[in-house]
């Protein structure tokens, strides 16, 4: 007795009939080419005449460019299309978004605080910290507490602050002497990369010019 096929519950019958664009489109962030189903979208553009056109007819201006049509606003009446170049178009938004979230770090202000009496081992714990901070982008404001008579002794304070930005020298510097605030002596330090990376062209071309010398004479 033959015997009959046996239903499939997992629906793998239907696997032929999937869409092999489907993962792609759930992986893209854009619609590009193909996968924009709509029968008509807007163009706009530098390379374009900005209007509506049918799909069809936007795609063959693509092709006929070497470039991509690219959905940039797919939830407008019709959808709103480019013609680009879709990696390049990546690239640069990543580079953008890169650079907003570079600006949108606000640098912190981070306190430290010492008293006239703080013993080297207190200095090197908060000298550690301070340095972090520093090459985080954050600034550092440094103040020795005087309290009672301890304000009798502001040159200890001041040697302390001085003695702390000859530690920081490497990453941050001094945005100003030390002055008095009421009961503290303040002093804030900023961090110092950028002026680094301006300063090592300047050291590279040194060498050059001394090599040189030599050779005027002869």
């Amino acid at each position: 007795m033959q015997q009959r096929p046996r239903p499939n519950p997992g629906g793998n019958n239907n696997r032929g009939n999937r869409n092999p664009n489907f993962r792609r489109e759930q992986q893209q962030e854009h619609r590009t080419n193909r996968m924009i189903r709509v029968p008509e979208v807007r163009l706009v553009g530098e390379n374009v005449e900005v209007g509506v056109y049918r799909t069809e007819e936007a795609l063959r201006m693509a092709e006929e460019q070497g470039l991509d049509l690219v959905e940039i606003s797919p939830n407008a009446v019709p959808p709103v299309c480019r013609i680009i170049d879709y990696n390049k178009f990546l690239y640069e938004k990543k580079k953008k978004e890169k650079e907003m979230k570079a600006k949108a770090h606000k640098s912190e202000v981070k306190e430290i605080r010492f008293t006239p009496n703080t013993d080297d081992h207190d200095f090197d714990f908060k000298a550690k910290h301070a340095e972090n901070f520093l090459k985080e982008g954050n600034k550092v404001k440094t103040y020795v507490q005087f309290k009672g008579r301890a304000i009798m002794f502001k040159e200890r304070g001041e040697l302390i602050l001085l003695k702390f930005a000859e530690r920081l020298a490497e990453v941050g510097g001094l945005e100003s002497m030390p002055t008095m605030e009421g009961k503290r002596m303040i002093a804030i330090f900023a961090p110092k990369t950028a002026k680094k990376k301006e300063k090592e062209p300047k050291e590279a071309k040194e060498p050059r010019v001394a090599e040189s010398k030599p050779e005027d004479k002869a």
